[in-house]
């Protein structure tokens, strides 16, 4: 019966999350209501707030996840990757791939502009919070890269990661720019900058110079 039970809870959990995104892509995530949320996922109010304490935390949940599973495919395929560059635009198409699967390019518009600049969501903070634990699993990422020979090992990982995932959002900003966002071009701009960022700007002399 417990089985059940907790089989239940699930589902009505992932009905109001998905009852949540359809009404935040329909109207937008600051017109939506938690009792638009639970008429349209058939619960009560109180049920609503039973799982999620606000219409914030669905959307926090639901990145949480995404950027989880991104991670952990990462990590999965990390080994295949004998060019730390190629490794890092394969997470960061993981992060970005799995966060479009969950909201839409219109609602990242709606959303991003409130997490980079703050405002009266109730996201900033929150955002923060979840961020700042994708940055730690980007900067573990990184030291087991290092670890492996394949970053330098003087090289600052907490540093790169704040740098990796500051970009990350600028780069998501401007490619949820459009409803139909090219990710092909994304992908592009981030493989050219990632390797700026690994290879640096520094000319090179001697015997050095001629190998590149």
């Amino acid at each position: 019966m417990s089985g059940l039970r907790e089989q239940q809870k699930e589902m009505r959990r992932q009905a109001i999350s998905r009852a949540a995104v359809d009404l935040f892509k329909q109207q937008g995530f600051q017109a939506t209501t938690i009792e638009q949320i639970a008429k349209v996922a058939g619960v009560s109010p109180p049920t609503v707030f039973k799982y999620f304490g606000s219409k914030q935390e669905i959307i926090l949940e639901m990145l949480k996840e995404a950027d989880l599973r991104a991670i952990f495919d990462t990590r999965e395929h990390l080994s295949r990757f004998s060019d730390p560059v190629d490794a890092l635009c394969h997470m960061e198409e993981l992060l970005v791939g799995y966060a479009l699967e969950v909201l839409p390019a219109p609602l990242w518009r709606e959303l991003l502009p409130v997490v980079l600049s703050g405002g009266d969501s109730g996201l900033p903070e929150a955002y923060r919070e979840l961020n700042a634990g994708l940055l730690t699993e980007i900067t573990d990422v990184l030291r087991d890269m290092q670890e492996a020979g394949r970053l330098r090992a003087d090289l600052d990982v907490e540093l790169a990661a704040f740098l990796l995932n500051d970009y990350s959002h600028l780069q998501l900003l401007r490619l949820t720019s459009a409803d139909e966002p090219d990710l092909q071009a994304h992908s592009r701009q981030v493989r050219l900058t990632t390797r700026l960022i690994f290879e640096g700007m520094r000319a090179f002399t001697g015997a050095t110079s001629e190998k590149t």
